[in-house]
């Protein structure tokens, strides 16, 4: 395995030196900043395994850096290590609000310094793995949308549309995230159906409409193994439940149904509403939202999580 690169963030030349000292005995690559400044430019060419950051710097202060880097996507996963002083301690809380992963008091003591390095970067690559496994199962559900050249597109719409919808609930960062993933991963389970039976340009048998129907659990299974899609996995099996009881798989009547499940219901059938399909025509965006209005007054959605949809899509300009 490569050696982790660890970047120290400190304008106390004496205090860089030392550390850097440490960290280099310890086996690792290092690098190091005076300023948050610096910091940035060295993150953005050659992003580091973990960063060792002062809390108390001239300019962007180190609390301010860290909440920048936990807030980007492309650095997020980077464990952030404050160094603070014996007494700071508004500053050690203020850091871990701001999504530091842990701190050191200074000054640092070695062996307690190689213990947690080693914990925190094995930690972080962990996580990676899971991102790339995430990656993988992702593709693969683009890949089974691919079969049916009429849901083109199907599962990109879903993740954006569940975005917007979410940010119009005010959900918070892990809720959105599971929404878009959601939209990519909800048909996951359609792997296991027949292109005879998806792809089928007549209605379906009592038998067919049987193995479609077993398709959110079976994308459930395939999810099942992956802790980062714990609030995917719900949306998985539960966006073909209906408010009312009477959807599948599982049957949930009203607010049994976990709220990002019944959210990507709505959104799953407005989009299939006004996309073309083999068996019909797209459909208006004004009778495609009196459909899902209809669909509040008759049992199908939850009528709350509907009158919220309207009022967004009657904010991009089509009223129902």
């Amino acid at each position: 395995m490569d050696l982790a690169r660890i970047l120290i963030v400190d304008d106390d030349p004496l205090v860089r030196e030392t550390i850097r000292d440490y960290v280099e005995h310890l086996g690792y690559q290092v690098r190091d900043a005076a300023s948050a400044e610096d910091a940035l430019m060295l993150i953005n060419r050659e992003p580091p395994d973990l960063i060792l950051l002062d809390v108390r710097m001239p300019g962007i202060t180190g609390i301010e850096l860290c909440r920048q880097l936990k807030t980007d996507p492309a650095t997020r996963l980077i464990p952030v290590v404050l160094l603070t002083a014996e007494r700071e301690l508004d500053s050690r809380i203020a850091g871990l609000a701001a999504g530091a992963d842990d701190y050191f008091t200074k000054p640092v003591h070695p062996r307690e310094l190689g213990a947690r390095l080693r914990s925190l970067i094995r930690l972080k690559r962990v996580v990676e793995e899971l991102e790339q496994a995430e990656n993988v199962i992702t593709s693969l559900a683009l890949t089974i949308e691919a079969r049916d050249p009429y849901t083109g597109g199907h599962c990109v719409r879903l993740a954006d549309i569940a975005g917007q919808f979410g940010e119009r609930l005010g959900l918070g960062d892990e809720e959105l995230r599971a929404l878009r993933l959601g939209g990519f991963l909800h048909d996951l389970g359609k792997i296991a159906v027949p292109d005879g039976i998806l792809m089928k340009p007549g209605p379906l048998t009592r038998d067919e409409r049987r193995v479609i129907q077993e398709h959110p659990s079976a994308g459930d299974r395939l999810a099942a193994p992956m802790r980062t899609l714990g609030l995917v996995r719900p949306i998985i099996r539960h966006h073909h439940e209906r408010f009312d009881g009477r959807g599948y798989p599982d049957r949930l009547t009203g607010r049994e149904t976990p709220i990002l499940a019944r959210l990507m219901a709505i959104v799953d059938v407005y989009d299939a509403l006004v996309t073309q399909r083999p068996y019909k025509p797209a459909m208006p965006e004004a009778e495609a939202l009196r459909i899902v209005h209809d669909g509040a007054q008759n049992g199908q959605f939850d009528p709350e999580l509907v009158r919220v949809f309207l009022e967004m899509r009657a904010a991009k300009g089509t009223p129902v």
